[in-house]
């Protein structure tokens, strides 16, 4: 049970270590900016529920429910009875009066997600669950109910569903272009949605050492004797600071085709997070509450959104992000620093042969 010594109707068998609880706390409080601009922005247009709502019957929400439900394990009382008191406990803690069904479906790869447009249901595969330890554990279902408290398993079931449409279409050049792009730009706030969600999931383990090891596991396996996380971490500063333009090309490229953020890039965000003033304030009980959701400007949203991506691109030592702030900021030389960038595409120069002398003719 949390700090206050006290159960929610409905939230019973909840771990004993105690933490602080966050009465009707807005998903806004742990929103990472770009992604919550864009929730605010459709949570305010008008019709945005009735549209979904229509589209579902095209999504194969229901399918997936009685896919889950007939080859996987509903967590319960009586079925992973330590994954459903954490999740008991998650909602209670992040004040999430519906609990989503949980399931486990047998797959070696570790993931987990929440998914579903009328009710989320989240999953976790058997990988998970092997791999992590109890605190590590929680860390990982607190970031599946943020997930379901923000509203994301809507996107990302209409994400899982038009990466399946594109392959179907993949013979329609214009279609399957279409598509894509919107593919993309939904991945894209995706993984800004996950640095949301690992944020929620430290509010709920409240315990930032084991989200880093449950980071780092996912990236190296069960083989924390053979880890450390601030060597860990000091891969994400070499990932960022490191190489030249062509390797900030292909830290792009690389990131494209995926819904999650790099482990050592997530593990670094959420270091930066909890040390901030913000989860500070909320780990104080100073935070924006649900009921003022609906008062929430999607302009200050777009700002704040704005702000943030200029703050990581002025602080960032990747070579093109800090092209980009010279730019921004009217450095001199720009054409010079893009030439030395990618020198390395060139084939290099030939060595200069050294001048040979020539006799002269005596006068």
């Amino acid at each position: 049970m949390s700090d206050d010594g006290q159960q929610q109707t409905g939230h019973e068998h909840v771990p004993s270590r105690q933490r602080r609880r966050f009465p009707g706390i807005s998903s806004r409080a742990y929103e990472h900016p770009a992604d919550r601009s864009a929730l605010v922005a459709l949570r305010k247009l008008s019709g945005f529920d009735t549209v979904f709502k229509a589209l579902s019957g095209l999504l194969p929400e229901r399918s997936l429910r009685l896919l889950f439900l007939s080859d996987s394990v509903r967590v319960s009382e009586r079925q992973f009875q330590h994954l459903h008191d954490m999740l008991l406990d998650a909602c209670y803690i992040l004040d999430l009066e519906k609990v989503p069904p949980m399931y486990v479906t047998q797959d070696p790869q570790p993931n987990a997600m929440c998914i579903g447009l009328d009710e989320p249901i989240i999953v976790v595969t058997t990988g998970l669950v092997e791999l992590l330890d109890e605190e590590e554990m929680r860390a990982v279902v607190g970031h599946e109910v943020g997930h379901a408290l923000s509203g994301h398993s809507v996107y990302r079931t209409i994400l899982l569903f038009l990466t399946s449409l594109a392959l179907k279409v993949a013979w329609i050049p214009l279609g399957n272009l279409a598509i894509m792009a919107i593919i993309t730009a939904l991945r894209e706030w995706f993984r800004k949605s996950e640095l949301s969600a690992d944020r929620a999931g430290l509010l709920v383990g409240q315990d930032v050492q084991a989200s880093m090891r449950g980071l780092m596991k996912i990236a190296g396996g069960n083989h924390l004797h053979e880890m450390n996380v601030d060597a860990f971490l000091e891969q994400a500063e070499e990932y960022d600071s490191g190489g030249d333009l062509r390797d900030s090309v292909l830290k792009i490229l690389n990131v494209l085709p995926r819904s999650h953020p790099f482990t050592t890039v997530r593990a670094a965000e959420l270091k930066k997070w909890a040390e901030s003033r913000d989860f500070q304030r909320i780990m104080d009980g100073h935070y924006p509450r649900r009921d003022g959701d609906k008062d929430t400007s999607v302009s200050d949203s777009f700002r704040e959104s704005a702000a943030s991506y200029a703050s990581d691109v002025k602080g960032s030592k990747d070579p093109l992000m800090k092209l980009v702030s010279d730019l921004a900021g009217g450095a001199g030389d720009l054409g010079g620093r893009v030439r030395r960038g990618f020198d390395g595409f060139r084939t290099p120069p030939q060595p200069k042969q050294p001048p040979t002398d020539t006799p002269r003719d005596e006068e």
